[in-house]
Parts: C-alpha cells; sequence; structure tokens
C-alpha cells in the first residue's frame, strides 16, 4: 500500500429490493401482504488500484455501479464481498446539503453540518467566514435553508465541504449542479488539491472533464469493470462501446441502411456523414504532412442520403494523449449553416497559417443542428505535423505575440 491510496479487490454488492409491499392495514386486506423481494447486484467482482496522489475517474452509462463504488469508498456503504483498503483521511462529496435542516438558517447549518463532518465549534469558528466567501450566497446565509433554490443548497454544502483538508477526497457527480461561477470553483478547488498531491477518485459522465483532470479510470458497465488504466484508454474503449450499441441499435430500427456499415463506429442519426478528410497544401494539393506556420486546407467530404438543413460542421484537434487543442465550428467562426442534398460533395476549412507545433494529432469531425447530431466521427483522421525548420518554442501550440523592450522602474 505504499504507493497506493486506494486499492479494491474482488468487490462484489448486492442489495435486497422488494418487489412491492403494503404500508396500511387495508392495502395488507385487499391486495394481501408483500409480493416478495430478490437481490440485485450492483457491483460484480471489480478490483482496481488507485495509486496515490493521482486523480481517478469512474466512467460508464448511468446504473452502471459508479456510485455504489463511490460510496463504498467514503465507507457509506460495506462489500457484500471482496475487500477495499483505503489508506488516508477521507473527504466524501457526494449528497451535498443532505444534512441541512429547512428550519435553520444558512449559517447555523454550517455549524451543524462541520459537526457532522467531525469539526468542532472553535474549528467551524475559525472557518465560517471562509465558508460564507466560498458559498457567496449573499444575505440568504441568514435565511432559512428551506427557502434556499437547489443551487444555492449545494453552494453551501460544497463551501463547508472544502474547508476540511483530505487525504483522500470521494467525489460523486456534484460539480454538474449550479451555475457557471461554482462550477468553476469546484474545478479550481480540484485543480488545487491536485497540486498538493491529494488523491481524488470522483464519478462523472463529461468524458472531455475526466480526460482533462484524471491520470487513471475504470469503466463500470453492469457492475462489471470492463477496463481500467490510462484514462484516455479507458475513455475510447466505452466511446467504441457506446458507439457500437447506437449503430445496432439504428440498424435494428432500420435507422441505419446496411450499406452504411463503415460508419458503425460512428455517433448521429447519419442523414449526412463525413466520408473523408484530406489534407492539403494551401493551394489545394495532397501532402502527406501539414507543415507548421503554413497555409493549409482540411477538405471535408460528405455523403447525403436525405436532404437536410442548418447543418454546422465542426472540427476538433487533439493530441495522442487527449487534449483537445480547438473546435473550431461553422457557425462561430463564419455564421455558415450548410444544407445537403442527396449524394457527394466536400467542404473546404483554410488554416491560414497552422499554427499547431510539430507532432502527431488527430481531427475529430461533426455535423449537427441545435444540438442534434447528424454524424460524429472522433479521431478517425491523422495529422501529421511536421516543420521545415527547427522550431525554437517549445509546447502544442504558436502564440502570436510582441517582446518589448526592458523598461526600468524607479529612475
Amino acid at each position: 500500500m505504499a504507493d497506493t491510496a486506494i486499492s479494491v479487490r474482488n468487490v462484489t454488492k448486492y442489495f435486497t429490493v422488494h418487489t412491492e409491499s403494503r404500508s396500511t392495514v387495508k392495502e395488507r386486506f385487499v391486495r394481501g401482504g408483500s409480493l416478495g423481494k430478490h437481490t440485485f447486484k450492483a457491483l460484480d467482482n471489480v478490483s482496481f488500484d488507485i495509486p496515490r496522489g493521482s486523480t481517478f475517474g469512474l466512467v460508464g452509462h448511468n446504473g452502471s455501479g459508479k456510485s455504489t463504488m463511490l460510496k463504498i469508498l467514503a465507507g457509506v456503504y460495506r462489500a457484500t464481498e471482496g475487500r477495499v483498503k483505503v489508506d488516508g483521511r477521507v473527504s466524501a462529496l457526494l449528497e451535498l446539503g443532505a444534512g441541512f435542516h429547512g428550519e435553520l438558517t444558512g449559517r447555523e447549518n454550517v455549524y451543524l453540518n462541520g459537526a457532522i463532518l467531525g469539526l468542532s465549534k472553535k474549528e467551524i469558528n475559525y472557518r465560517i467566514d471562509k465558508i460564507i466567501e466560498f458559498a457567496d450566497i449573499g444575505d440568504f446565509i441568514d435565511a432559512p435553508v428551506k427557502i434556499y433554490s437547489s443551487g444555492m443548497t449545494v453552494r453551501l454544502g460544497f463551501a463547508v465541504a472544502v474547508t476540511l483538508d483530505p487525504e483522500i477526497l470521494i467525489v460523486d457527480e456534484i460539480i454538474a449542479v449550479g451555475d457557471e461561477d461554482f462550477q468553476r470553483k469546484c474545478f479550481d478547488y480540484l485543480f488545487d488539491l491536485r497540486k498538493k498531491g491529494t488523491t481524488i477518485a470522483l464519478v462523472t459522465h463529461s468524458l472531455g472533464l475526466a480526460s482533462q483532470l484524471c491520470d487513471g479510470a475504470v469503466w463500470l458497465d453492469g457492475g462489471k469493470a470492463r477496463m481500467s488504466g490510462e484514462v484516455n484508454a479507458v475513455i475510447d474503449g466505452y466511446l467504441s462501446q457506446v458507439n457500437k450499441i447506437e449503430f445496432q441499435r439504428r440498424e435494428t430500427a432500420g435507422a441505419v441502411p446496411a450499406a452504411d456499415a463503415k460508419f458503425a463506429s460512428r455517433q448521429g442519426s447519419g442523414e449526412v456523414r463525413v466520408s473523408g478528410v484530406e489534407i492539403l497544401t494551401g493551394d489545394a494539393r495532397p501532402t502527406p504532412f501539414a507543415y507548421t506556420g503554413e497555409s493549409h486546407i482540411l477538405r471535408i467530404y460528405v455523403e447525403c442520403g436525405k436532404a437536410v438543413s442548418n447543418v454546422e460542421v465542426g472540427l476538433g484537434f487533439i493530441t495522442e494523449g487527449g487534449v483537445f487543442l480547438a473546435g473550431p465550428n461553422s457557425v462561430a467562426s463564419s455564421e455558415l449553416r450548410y444544407s445537403f442534398s442527396p449524394g457527394k460533395g466536400y467542404i473546404d476549412y483554410r488554416l491560414d497559417p497552422l499554427d499547431i507545433l510539430p507532432g502527431n494529432y488527430y481531427i475529430t469531425t461533426a455535423l449537427t443542428d441545435s444540438g442534434h447530431t447528424y454524424d460524429y466521427a472522433d479521431r478517425e483522421t491523422s495529422l501529421i505535423v511536421r516543420a521545415k525548420e527547427t522550431v525554437r518554442e517549445p509546447g502544442l501550440m504558436r502564440m502570436h505575440g510582441h517582446w518589448s523592450e526592458l523598461t526600468e522602474q524607479g529612475k
């Protein structure tokens, strides 16, 4: 356990589910007693390790066992079978505000919730100003919690929880709740903890956030660990499975013609698809490489089976490590939406110049309309960027800036 903060070995968790119960004498007389009960296996022989000081994600669809596993790690549940070893002081951010009393004010609930978390009154007095500032709910701090919005309740609960100094932090999907300002505070807090070497285990449905924040991950599916390891490898495996399931569902429903088998791994309804992306020089000649600092054209070929309009075309530039560099789209860049008729065609996106530094990258393409996805091809196109001269600036992108002369002060 020297370098392992959390070790999960062969963990299985059963819940007893009552099919239906009769809560009153009348119901029991008319309908009879309980119809019975059965056991539900929420987790099935799950194993993984979380290295000390790392951030670890639990990904998967709803009902896959992620939150159950978090609650076992936090000590809320006990595993039915298997063992869990947690080496360090744990703080859990699961259901924030669940312990608040509606008749008490926010300030009074800070003391109540702090006591539940194990803080003394002296410790809470020391932290109270920081808590109120972080919650940022203004004069509502002295109003009864029962009149709070759900977002205000979560803000206050989070503000209390972050005053602890955990060695291990267990986080459920709480950062999906609240306004933009609150979410930024959550992210800043998590990044600060990472810098301090805190071990973080979190559940999130945002795969972009998981890729950005986590070092490793486990993919849970139907209570079983389908894959565990480096975060981007796990996310790729999960997305591949989700895409295959969607394709099979649409094929069964007749939404995807059998001839579209080459798009089997794609997301989207499929009326129009990206059939390929070609990398050209600035004067439209094919090239095996793109060169940093020079003009290039990305030619996006499309195949349309049914006329559609109002389509937004988007691109994503992604490193081999999963870092999202940029996501230009036709609406944000040029206020362009496209109409497609049955047949084939292409759209050009000009990079003038290409300011990605040398390396191997991927291109993602998307065809959407107001939230509806026609096609989403995730990292199907490779983009190899080379340089014609020595690159003297490190990093992934070239910045366009200018250095001034030295201005001396105090003379």
